[in-house]
């Protein structure tokens, strides 16, 4: 199967230099828009396969597309010390290959993902998962009016909202999250609705195995208004989530958690903001849950100024729990948030936390960009633990005073050949603090990755 991608992605990469107009790729790939090709008629391979249409106006088509992404990273003091390392590294390999039907009055979205793990050490099924059907659903459009659109998508599926501080398609990782379930989307002008209810996977090794997942329930609506006076763009949403077992410092067990929250954003000009603020309630085990966060990503591009420097602070306050002993939970769940919550290294989720982040981007020349960031953690309350992106305990707060986790340095060189391929070199050192020295081994970790990503 391994030969066959290469063979397909290889194919596909001799069709790059005959394409004249440069696709977008989005994020989620059933994103995309490749009909600007129906009114062309002189399609080279690429653009065939981009765009295959099914009648003489061109309005049914279907599209294929896909992308690879092959990481070597190395790692020194994995876990900061207490989990050993790959002894030279490790290869990671994630394939991608999806087709995309399109009818009036419906739409079919099928992908396929293969994530392999070459040197690392007891991998987890979120890095090695052989060949799995990541995505499958089809869209029934229900209304299509001058004043907006419906569409109901049924299936498996990624789901991705806002700056993916709580829903994520956990990009960083090797093997990106799918869900399975029921979505309305109402769109209109400035306006954006949806409504979900659906079952997050849980990667299972092995092929085309990724069962229906019980044990987690995801569900809620999103609501997005842009170009709003004054603040440009607001985000509205509530979120709920189900756990057949969740697992915190201070208790354990079934676990129902609602979360309000507002987002307000501007994206475009020299100046761009992300102010994000959430409040969560609900039970578990036999506990209330009483738990919040606010956010802030603030950024100064110096345009008139040579390389143009991006100059950015984030800031965030995440709610730990205050007291193992009464019957309140305080530790805040982000759900499924994107992998390197905090800069390059997935190493601490956002849980019992607060952190200062300042950043500087460059761009060195059109195609090469250069970043840098640090950022210092500390434990918001004492009495928590420190927690992994997918709300694993890291290391129990119970049995120390102190705050500070420590400081993490990032740098990154990323070079975009063209919209097809990109290569990225990044490193990091992690600092460790007082907090970590006494819970665990406490070493600095070292980190270092080159990746190569292939869309088309």
């Amino acid at each position: 199967m391994k030969k066959l991608l290469i063979l397909y992605f290889s194919i596909f990469c001799g069709f790059l230099v005959w394409a004249q107009q440069q696709p977008d790729f989005k994020s989620l790939r059933y994103n995309d828009d490749f009909t600007y090709l129906k009114q062309d008629t002189v399609k080279n391979l690429y653009k065939k396969a981009k765009y295959i249409a099914f009648n003489k106006n061109n309005d049914d088509y279907i599209s294929f597309g896909g992308e690879a992404r092959i990481q070597y990273i190395n790692t020194v003091n994995n876990k900061w010390g207490d989990e050993s390392d790959a002894k030279d590294g490790y290869l990671l390999s994630r394939y991608l290959l999806h087709t995309d039907l399109h009818f009036k009055i419906f739409r079919f979205f099928t992908q396929l993902q293969s994530s392999l793990a070459n040197g690392l050490p007891d991998p987890s099924p979120v890095d090695d998962n052989t060949i799995d059907l990541h995505q499958v659903f089809l869209d029934v459009n229900l209304i299509r009016t001058d004043a907006g659109n419906a569409t109901a998508r049924i299936g498996r599926q990624e789901i991705m909202y806002g700056s993916q501080r709580l829903i994520s398609v956990r990009e960083g990782p090797n093997s990106r999250l799918s869900m399975d379930g029921v979505k309305l989307i109402w769109d209109k002008k400035d306006l954006k609705t949806e409504l979900f209810y659906v079952h997050p996977i849980a990667n299972i090794p092995g092929s085309f195995n990724d069962k229906f997942n019980k044990n987690a329930r995801l569900w809620g609506s999103y609501t997005v208004v842009n170009n709003v006076k004054l603040i440009n763009n607001i985000d509205f949403y509530y979120l709920g989530i189900w756990k057949s077992m969740a697992k915190l410092d201070n208790a354990d067990g079934k676990e129902l958690r609602h979360t309000l929250g507002t987002r307000i954003w501007k994206n475009k000009g020299d100046w761009k903001y992300d102010m994000e603020a959430a409040y969560q309630f609900g039970d578990l085990a036999q506990n209330k849950i009483r738990a919040w966060t606010v956010s802030s990503n603030i950024n100064y591009t110096l345009t008139e100024v040579k390389l143009k420097p991006v100059l950015g602070l984030k800031t965030e306050i995440i709610s730990g729990d205050h007291n193992s002993n009464d019957s309140q939970i305080e530790t805040f769940n982000p759900l499924y948030p994107r992998g390197a919550y905090f800069g390059l290294v997935a190493l601490i989720g956002p849980a019992n936390l607060y952190d200062i982040h300042p950043s500087v981007d460059l761009n060195i020349t059109e195609k090469l960009a250069f970043g840098t960031d640090y950022d210092i953690f500390w434990r918001l309350s004492n009495n928590d633990g420190i927690y992994a992106p997918n709300m694993q305990l890291l290391y129990s707060g119970k049995d120390s005073k102190e705050s500070f986790i420590g400081t993490q340095l990032a740098v990154d060189f990323e070079y975009t050949a063209n919209r097809f391929l990109s290569f990225t070199l990044e490193g990091a050192w992690f600092d460790t603090g007082a907090f970590l020295k006494k819970a665990g081994s406490g070493k600095d970790y070292l980190y270092a990755a080159l990746t190569a990503q292939f869309k088309f």
